[in-house]
């Protein structure tokens, strides 16, 4: 059975992490990429599959969502939230959830809400290691999930990386100053972490284990684009989903203070600027820190705004807060 669990991390309000699911079924099209399309605009922020291949996503109207095996969509549970992010499915099949807005409901256990006396600000993605330990990601400490995108236009790091330790229920920083810290992911022989670093285009090394534990290092820079959620795949490669954060042509304005500070006033300019919407960019990166493959949708075209990617038996599943679908790609294809 499942247990729904939430860690509380907040910004404006507390937020938190949960066990969830629920979704509706995908059918195929020509482009090898397949939908679950409704009537009401589900976008989803992240994806997570268990061991049986059920694939689970929160969505933006309070749904839980799990697809099973046999093509069914279930809306498994449906929460007081509209800030559900980043997902993960533990080793006892809970599944673990960050959410933004306080949630305190049946069936939800909330796991962490405050770190050295503060609370947990702006919580994104969460990941289980072998142990039982959950590593997460707090975005930023100072803005919320609507002013996001003032973070990256003040470029100053208020990002976190924090452990759960659930032998204890205490919550500790591993990490602080990180730039719009994002999707973190535990390596496949449970050595190192990786997490994100959206606006500073790279990726960190935390190791746990060995000579260099406690110890971070880039894994990868330069990337290109803003890197979101990112996903261990079977062979230990990682899978990145990358963000256009600025239109083609208007790069310039993060080298601006005064540009950056006239966008920071209006909602519209901002809108104005950034690329989100434009295309989806997702790419497979080695152990060894090097892209090994590129895949992107440039013009939107099928998917836009992709904030996840995972791989499972031989196919890619896509998340996307654009789209109202998620799309599955067949890997002999990419």
């Amino acid at each position: 059975m499942f247990r729904l669990c939430l860690s509380l991390f907040a910004c404006i309000h507390t937020s938190s992490l949960l066990v969830l699911t629920n979704i509706p079924s995908l059918t195929g099209t020509a482009s090898a990429i397949f939908f679950f399309t409704s009537s009401k605009p589900h976008i989803t922020e992240d994806i997570a599959l268990d061991k049986e291949g059920t694939l689970y996503t929160a969505t933006r109207d309070g749904w839980l969502k799990r697809l099973h095996r046999d093509g069914i969509w279930e809306d498994w549970k449906k929460l007081n939230s509209h800030t559900l992010l980043g997902i993960t499915i533990t080793n006892d099949g809970d599944l673990v959830a960050c959410d933004i807005d306080q949630v305190t409901e049946n069936g939800v256990t909330v796991l962490a809400s405050h770190v050295n006396g503060s609370k947990i600000r702006f919580a994104d993605d969460v990941i289980e290691a072998s142990d039982g330990s959950l590593y997460f990601s707090v975005a930023s400490t100072k803005f919320g999930l609507h002013d996001w995108y003032l973070d990256v236009l003040e470029e100053k790091p208020h990002g976190q990386l924090l452990k759960y330790d659930p032998s204890s229920n205490e919550t500790s920083i591993l990490l602080e100053g990180l730039a719009f810290a994002n999707g973190v992911a535990v390596s496949k022989d449970q050595d190192y972490l990786v997490v994100c670093e959206t606006w500073k285009f790279r990726c960190l090394r935390y190791w746990l284990q060995g000579e260099k534990r406690g110890q971070t290092e880039i894994f990868i820079e330069n990337l290109p684009g803003g890197p979101d959620n990112i996903n261990l795949a079977p062979n230990g490669s990682f899978w990145i989903a990358l963000l256009q954060l600025t239109s083609d042509g208007l790069e310039f304005v993060h080298s601006s203070r005064a540009a950056k500070h006239l966008l920071a006033t209006s909602g519209k300019l901002v809108e104005l600027i950034n690329g989100l919407h434009k295309k989806a960019t997702v790419v497979n990166v080695g152990a060894d820190g090097r892209i090994i493959k590129k895949l992107e949708d440039p013009n939107g075209s099928v998917m836009s705004f992709v904030t996840s990617v995972v791989e499972f038996e031989d196919h890619l599943y896509f998340g996307s807060l654009q789209n109202n679908f998620i799309g599955k790609l067949p890997l002999n294809v990419a």
